[in-house]
């Protein structure tokens, strides 16, 4: 397992630093579509802001809610962002990302909660005992509902974008949730001239989805001009790997449940999106940085997403946990 210490990571410091001292790109650092998208989203965050009485920004730690925080800091800036963090928790994220979250958010004195489903880690389930679709029930969906409840939280600020997954493509930037967060496609309202309709009836909260007309190259762009700071599993290094299900799935700590005759083996692999590390499958890659990842991103030619277990069980899957409530 390749952890990186906090002590290690002098960019998020440094990051804080220029985030406090209201270091956001000027006029000219960007290209005119980011600062078009950009515009975009920092009007939608402050939209919400406005117009919901108890938001929350869901904070998955990936390179998609890195760059929400980072526009949520400037939309809001000297202040803080007017709303919470959440971080749904499996307990079977990648270690870096956990140290990753906490540095980061120490460093901008960020208001973190995490939310886990107890229970159901009591009772013993992982990744390795449980079908993939009912982990996602249990740990993704059934937590976030449950946290969305308990707080109270009237909308939460998801960071999915269109061209991730094709039901993502059915969402509204404001996607209205039904009572118990049932999400219904047939049921979303018009968006014309960026005009949001926030009205909720009783029972409805909003999901709204700042980041709807970025792609994946946008984001990566965005995030060396801006020189955000995100998580190393995205840059290729060695790493211990076997090959599972069709899938390269790095060994991050020693619960890992062996097959027989299975062994890891080095290879040098980066991911493009992560989740819990036994679902969640790695690309061979020499992408060690930003400028060898957006050269990749130009030459891909599959969704990020083929590597997540979890949105690939069944057809559909992903509209059918949406459905349900997932992000």
């Amino acid at each position: 397992m390749e952890t990186i210490a906090a002590a290690s990571r002098p960019d998020i410091a440094a990051y804080a630093r220029r985030i406090a001292a209201g270091d956001g790109p000027g006029p000219g650092a960007l290209p005119p579509h980011l600062r078009q998208l950009q515009a975009q989203s920092i009007h939608i965050l402050r939209e919400v802001a406005s117009a919901f009485r108890n938001p929350v920004l869901l904070y998955s730690i990936g390179k998609d809610s890195s760059v929400m925080l980072h526009l949520a800091m400037l939309a809001f800036w000297p202040a803080p962002p007017p709303f919470r963090l959440l971080h749904i928790a499996t307990g079977w994220d990648f270690a870096d990302m956990i140290v990753h979250r906490d540095a980061l958010c120490a460093a901008l004195g960020l208001d973190l909660l995490v939310a886990h489903n107890e229970e159901a880690a009591a009772r013993g389930r992982t990744p390795f005992n449980t079908d993939s679709r009912e982990w996602a029930r249990l740990m993704l969906i059934d937590t976030l509902k449950a946290a969305m409840a308990a707080h109270g939280f009237d909308a939460a600020l998801g960071g999915g974008r269109r061209d991730e997954e094709k039901s993502r493509a059915k969402e509204r930037i404001f996607s209205v949730r039904g009572p118990g967060q049932q999400w219904d496609p047939r049921s979303q309202r018009p968006e014309l001239w960026s005009l949001f309709n926030a009205r909720l009836a009783a029972g409805e909260s909003m999901r709204v989805f700042p980041l709807s007309n970025w792609t994946e190259l946008d984001i990566w762009d965005y995030i060396r001009r801006c020189d955000i700071p995100v998580v190393p599993l995205y840059f290729a290094r060695p790493r211990a790997v076997v090959e599972r299900n069709g899938l390269l799935l790095v060994v991050d700590d020693d619960r890992m449940v062996w097959r027989a005759g299975e062994t890891a083996q080095p290879r040098r692999v980066r991911f493009r999106t992560l989740g819990d590390w036994p679902l969640s499958g790695c690309i061979d890659s020499a992408a060690d940085s930003l400028e060898a990842v957006i050269a990749e991103m130009r030459a891909s030619r599959q969704s990020e997403r083929q590597g997540r277990l979890v949105d690939k069980d069944e057809a559909a899957s992903m509209e059918k946990k949406k459905r349900e409530g997932y992000f």
